[in-house]
Order: C-alpha cells, then sequence, then structure tokens
C-alpha cells in the first residue's frame, strides 16, 4: 500500500484549517458542558467528526483513518481498560471480604476530618500510586477509598483527579521525561531539572485548592497549618529528588515524605471543627480501638502489596525481561496494525526529516500494569481468605459494571489516535507555535491539548516535544524549557482529559454522568495551566537562571 505524507495546513490557512482542527474537540467539550451528554455517546460522535475531518479535510485514505480508529479502540482496551478493571477489582475484594471497614476505622483513627483525609489519600497516596504504576491507577483507586470513606462520588472523583496534577509529569518512574529526551535529543534528567523547579510552586498550592473548593476560606483557616505540612513536604522533596537524584523517582519519595508527615502532625495537632460532607455523620462512632495493629495491617495489605508488585513492574531489570532478548519476551506479542504501520508519514515543521509513523499493537499479556494489579487482587484474594468462587462472582461483577466505561476509554482512544495520525493535532501545535515571542506563555497550552487528547502526559511528549524544541530554537529561548513546559503544562490537562473522566467516573459509579465530572474539573484545568504558562513566560525571559 502507498505512504501517505501529513498536510498540516490543508486550506492554506493555518487559522481556518485550525477551526476545522478544532470541530471534534469543540463538538466533545459542548457535549459535555452544554448538552451534558453522556460520555460514550459523546466519544462516539467525535470518532465519526474526527473521521470526517481527516477524510474529507486532511485527505486522509478512509482505509488508513479507519485503522488508526481501531487501534486506538484496542489501545483503550489493552492496556488502558484493563488496569481500570483490575483495580476496581481490587477495591473490591476489600469490600467483600470487610477489610474496608477496617481501612476506614483506620483512617478516621488518624483524622475524622475528610479534608484532612482527601490530602493523605487524594493527594499523598494518590501521588504514590502515580509514582509507581500511572496510567489511570491512582485516581480508580484513591477516589474509590473516598466514596468508601463517605465521601460524595463527584467529588471524590473531581478533588481525586485535581489532586493528581501534582504527580503526573513523574509519572510511572519518570516516563514522560524520558519519552520528551528521546524524542528531541536532551537530558531527560535536565528536563526533570526543570520541570522540578517549576512543578514544586503547584505542588505547595494544590492542597489549599483543593481545601478551598471543599470548604472555601473557613476550611483553609481552620486546616492551613495541615495543608502547609502536606504541600510543602511534597514540594521540597519534589524539588531536591528531580534536581539531584533523577526523573524517576520524585513522585515516590514526595509521596512518601508528604504522607508520613500529615501522619505524624496529626497526632499532635487537629482542626478546631471537624468536616464532613454529611453532616448527620459528624458524629462518626471510631472503631479505631475495636482493632489491632496486626487487622489494620492484613485490612490495608492488598494496597500495600499493590505498591510492592506495581513497584517491582516499574524497575529497569524487570522491564529487561520483556525487552527482545528478555527472558519473557515470549508473553509479548506485537501485531503491526494493517493499512497503518508505517504508512502515514510525519513532516516538517513537526520534524525535521520526514519519518514513518509505527504503527504496532503490543499486547503484553504478563508486562503490562493492569496485570501487576490483577496479580495484586490474586495474592490479596489468598490472604484475605476470600473463596475462589466468590472471587470470580466479584471479577464478572466488575467487568459488567464497567462495560459502558471500557467502550467509554476505547473510543476516546480512538479519537486521540485519528487525531494524531491525520496531524489535525499537530494543526493546533502549530497555530500555537506561531505566536513567536509570547510563545513561552502558550507552550504549555500545547502539552495541556496533548494530554487532552491521549490522556498521557507521556504520549503528549511523544506527539509535540519535537515542535517545542524547534520552536524554542526559532525564537532564542532554552530548548530545556520548553520541553518542560509541555509536560508541566501537561499534567493540568489531565483532570479534564475524556479518558481520565471516563477511568474516575466507572471507579465511584458515576458511569452516565461524565458530563457533570467534565464541567466540576474544567475550570481548575484552565486555572492550573495559566499558572504554569505565566510561571514558563517569566522563566523564558525575566527568570532565565532558573533554567538547568
Amino acid at each position: 500500500m502507498q505512504t501517505w505524507m501529513q498536510i498540516y495546513d490543508p486550506l492554506d490557512n493555518l487559522w481556518l484549517s485550525s477551526l476545522i482542527a478544532a470541530i471534534p474537540i469543540l463538538f466533545f467539550f459542548g457535549a459535555l458542558t452544554v448538552l451534558r451528554m453522556k460520555g460514550h455517546l459523546a466519544a462516539t460522535i467525535t470518532v465519526a467528526l474526527a473521521l470526517g475531518v481527516a477524510v474529507l479535510f486532511y485527505h486522509m485514505p478512509v482505509s488508513m483513518a479507519l485503522a488508526s480508529a481501531a487501534y486506538g479502540f484496542l489501545y483503550g482496551l489493552w492496556p488502558i481498560a484493563w488496569i481500570i478493571v483490575a483495580a476496581v477489582f481490587l477495591y473490591k475484594i476489600t469490600v467483600k471480604t470487610g477489610q474496608f471497614e477496617i481501612i476506614r476505622a483506620s483512617v478516621i483513627s488518624i483524622t475524622e476530618d475528610q479534608r484532612l483525609q482527601m490530602l493523605m489519600v487524594g493527594f499523598a497516596f494518590g501521588a504514590f500510586l502515580e509514582g509507581a504504576a500511572g496510567f489511570g491507577a491512582p485516581v480508580a483507586i484513591t477516589a474509590a477509598l473516598l466514596v468508601g470513606l463517605g465521601f460524595n462520588p463527584l467529588y471524590a472523583a473531581g478533588l481525586c483527579l485535581i489532586a493528581n496534577t501534582a504527580p503526573v509529569a513523574f509519572g510511572a518512574m519518570g516516563i514522560p521525561m524520558l519519552v520528551g529526551g528521546q524524542v528531541t535529543g536532551l537530558d531527560p534528567f535536565k528536563i526533570g531539572q526543570m520541570a522540578g523547579r517549576q512543578l514544586p510552586l503547584l505542588s505547595v498550592f494544590v492542597p489549599f485548592w483543593i481545601v478551598m473548593i471543599m470548604d472555601g476560606w473557613k476550611g483553609i483557616r481552620e486546616t492551613w497549618p495541615a495543608i502547609l505540612v502536606a504541600g510543602v513536604s511534597f514540594a521540597a522533596t519534589q524539588y531536591f529528588t528531580s534536581n539531584f537524584i533523577g526523573p524517576e523517582l520524585p513522585d515516590i519519595t514526595s509521596a512518601l515524605v508528604s504522607l508520613v508527615s500529615l501522619t505524624v502532625f496529626l497526632k499532635f495537632w487537629k482542626p478546631k471543627a471537624i468536616f464532613r460532607f454529611h453532616k448527620e455523620e459528624a458524629e462518626l462512632e471510631k472503631h479505631s480501638h475495636d482493632y489491632s495493629l496486626g487487622q489494620v495491617v492484613k485490612a490495608w495489605s492488598p494496597f500495600l502489596i499493590l505498591t510492592v508488585v506495581v513497584t517491582i513492574w516499574s524497575l529497569k531489570p524487570f522491564k529487561a525481561l520483556f525487552a527482545k532478548d528478555g527472558a519473557l519476551y515470549g508473553t509479548v506479542f506485537n501485531f503491526p496494525v494493517p493499512n497503518l504501520d508505517k504508512l502515514v508519514i510525519k513532516v516538517a515543521p513537526i520534524v525535521t526529516a520526514p519519518k514513518a509513523f509505527d504503527a504496532v499493537y503490543k499486547l503484553d499479556l504478563l508486562a503490562a500494569t493492569g496485570t501487576a494489579i490483577l496479580l495484586s487482587a490474586i495474592i490479596s484474594i489468598i490472604i484475605l481468605g476470600m473463596r475462589p468462587a466468590a472471587a470470580l462472582r466479584t471479577f464478572k461483577e466488575t467487568v459488567w459494571e464497567l462495560k459502558r466505561p471500557i467502550y467509554s476509554i476505547g473510543m476516546v482512544l480512538a479519537f486521540a489516535f485519528i487525531a494524531n495520525y491525520s496531524g489535525l493535532s499537530s494543526t493546533l501545535a502549530l497555530l500555537l507555535a506561531g505566536t513567536g515571542a509570547a510563545f513561552p506563555l502558550f507552550s504549555p497550552l500545547l502539552g495541556w491539548l496533548g494530554v487532552f487528547l491521549t490522556g498521557s502526559d507521556t504520549s503528549s511528549n511523544a506527539l509535540f516535544c519535537n515542535l517545542q524544541a524547534t520552536t524554542a530554537h526559532q525564537i532564542g529561548v532554552h530548548d530545556v524549557l520548553l520541553v518542560a513546559a509541555n509536560t508541566t503544562g501537561g499534567v493540568t490537562g489531565k483532570m479534564i482529559s475524556p479518558q481520565s473522566i471516563a477511568v474516575a467516573c466507572a471507579a465511584v459509579g458515576l458511569v452516565g454522568k461524565e458530563s457533570d465530572l467534565f464541567r466540576f474539573t474544567l475550570k481548575h484545568s484552565l486555572f492550573f495551566v495559566t499558572i504554569i504558562g505565566v510561571i514558563t513566560y517569566l522563566q523564558a525571559h525575566i527568570l532565565a537562571w532558573m533554567v538547568p
């Protein structure tokens, strides 16, 4: 089959071409915010619109457009939806075996205040899971835990998505930084250092913002010492680890320091008033004295096991087992996508020399993060003494409950892949890149757009980091700064990514309410990306000494 070269300005007017390219995105925004359409329906129509734009305006061959949609849908099923199924299954095991009541009591024994529970579970524990696993697992697990602790499901999902802003750039053992380095030829350590000179400012701010959303200025006045402990301990560790150790560990170290610091602090300090969403629960009966340390450890064991197993899965020696010459390479199946693999050619100015797009669907049965979570669940079933028949019933129940979110995730990724392979996303990127000296202000918006489209900071870096570096050279700004800004801007798009929205809704039982969650997070996402834009602009033109 003949190759096809991407066209980035099909109408010979970048503004008009960008308007056409934005049609599916604008529809998706409108479908969720104005029409309040169900997520799976909005995603399906968005895919149809994207196919129409790709074929009619970008002249992408129909077979390639359909192949990119199918590739994206399959990627949505594995590895993304597989992670969500396994994560929700693990959570359900703790509920079905009665262990969640002990988990609940153990958290309440530290603090009954839901503002502080949010900082412990959603912010600190979520950051730890992001550092180890990433790809949706942190929000799925922490949001489900918080609903079990009595949180309103919409707030649990929305606040966990917002809290997830702080760690995403260094998620899954620093993969976004490593990919940014791969596609630009820059040192990932330096990209990580630069991100570590932007994100700590946001990491201090995010806990305050979360409490503000929950309980306004009153909440901040009542809890500011605890917020400071959580945010400053996280930000300081994030800065130190990223600047002096490397991009792989900032989330793990920051989360642990923040979680331990906050837990110890709450042993000596309590807020004057206890905040709970449901006032009738304010006088909660404490069960902490009913349970021994052994019982509490046993109840938390599924999440302790998850932490160990997922961390092992993220280590380089373990990953090497699945590489080409590795002992377990036979469990990795690679399927070149017909009508797509090496047939779509990226051209200047997105890349310096023409480059064929790979399209190989990877089915990594054992290496997938979802498999690590499932293994954690199986070990937990044994430790908690759950009967195999009951475990099997719970797994079937989980898959059945998640059938619509699984479809939604598949369609969202189908749209993302059409946007990438057709060049639609590159058109929008080039429009932003044409802003000249003001570009550092908009540079994070490019990462934001990339994560909105793909659901992944890693994928956004693969998509746009090369363009960021090229634009930096053209306008005389340090390339490391703009490549890092793609990553740090990207973290602010995670909370509105359709993939993240579908995952969070699935985890807390809000299937069909995706529009409510999208409307909840949208304004916060835009506010945060503006903050990163201002920081990047200042570092480009006034605070250049901050660039490593």
